[in-house]
């Protein structure tokens, strides 16, 4: 494969060579594993690596769809996952709070996988259980307490894992580093009044780019610094998701901050 011309824009340059060595891809929102009811195509780790290998993603963070719902399986298959693949993958200890025993148990053993854990995932919506419930508290604890990544599943209007539950999570828990899942996705003024208010939030891609001109929006109201790139894969295409980047209103040093730089800068310390 040819080099890109440094004459070219970040967008022609991966629309000519399908990716860009000095623009690497990281993608904060990932899962993994079957899921009951729908085909997931190359949803086990190594179909996965092959899926991020042909659209340029250097590394994925992600919880297993088991950790998320089996408690049987839970975090060991995200253990196993990013030891097989170091290079490529870390994994969010996941909370599931209809399991506290679980959740205590996986907690307690976070510091034994520096290698693996960058923080956790919560995912309220489906669990039922709002993210400020005692049963998180454990793992927001340790979050604050030692700066850690914590994805959450997020959606306007929940009563769960809404603007309103962020913003409460935000203020009490200010060292925590909180990708908001979707961005609240479709109560775009209220994620940006987050974002804006709270140093420790991060706009999170997936499900955003849905809506033509919301990273637009997000860009000329709270700059790039804090948005990062997520597809949920295997559920969407990195390609479809890199793509909405490079065609968004946006430019060049927007589109590094998103697809790498802001990302480098989350992971850097988890990541020899």
């Amino acid at each position: 494969m040819s080099q890109p011309s440094q004459s070219l824009s970040l967008k022609e340059a991966f629309y000519e060579h399908g990716r860009v060595p000095d623009c690497p891809v990281y993608d904060l929102h990932g899962h993994m594993g079957p899921f009951s009811g729908i085909a997931l195509p190359r949803h086990d780790s190594a179909g996965m690596i092959h899926a991020m290998d042909r659209a340029g993603v250097k590394m994925l963070v992600f919880c297993h769809h088991g950790t998320l719902f089996t408690p049987d399986i839970g975090n060991a298959a995200n253990i196993e996952a990013v030891r097989r693949y170091p290079e490529r993958l870390r994994a969010y200890c996941g909370i599931n709070p209809n399991y506290p025993e679980v959740s205590a148990r996986d907690i307690e053993s976070f510091d034994q996988y520096p290698d693996v854990y960058v923080g956790f995932k919560m995912l309220a919506d489906y669990h039922g259980y709002p993210l400020t419930d005692e049963r998180y508290r454990a793992a927001w604890q340790m979050a604050d307490d030692k700066e850690l990544l914590v994805l959450i599943h997020t959606w306007g209007s929940s009563s769960l894992d809404g603007p309103d539950v962020v913003r409460k999570i935000a203020e009490k828990y200010p060292r925590a580093r909180i990708l908001i899942g979707h961005s609240c996705h479709g109560e775009w003024d209220k994620v940006i009044a987050l974002v804006k208010a709270f140093p420790n939030l991060y706009f999170e891609l997936c499900a955003v780019l849905d809506e033509r001109g919301v990273l637009e929006q997000f860009v000329a109201e709270t700059g790039s610094e804090r948005i990062i790139f997520g597809t949920d894969l295997p559920w969407f295409n990195h390609h479809y998701y890199i793509g909405a980047v490079l065609g968004a209103g946006i430019d060049d040093d927007d589109r590094h901050n998103i697809l790498h730089r802001n990302a480098e800068k989350l992971l850097s310390r988890f990541i020899a």
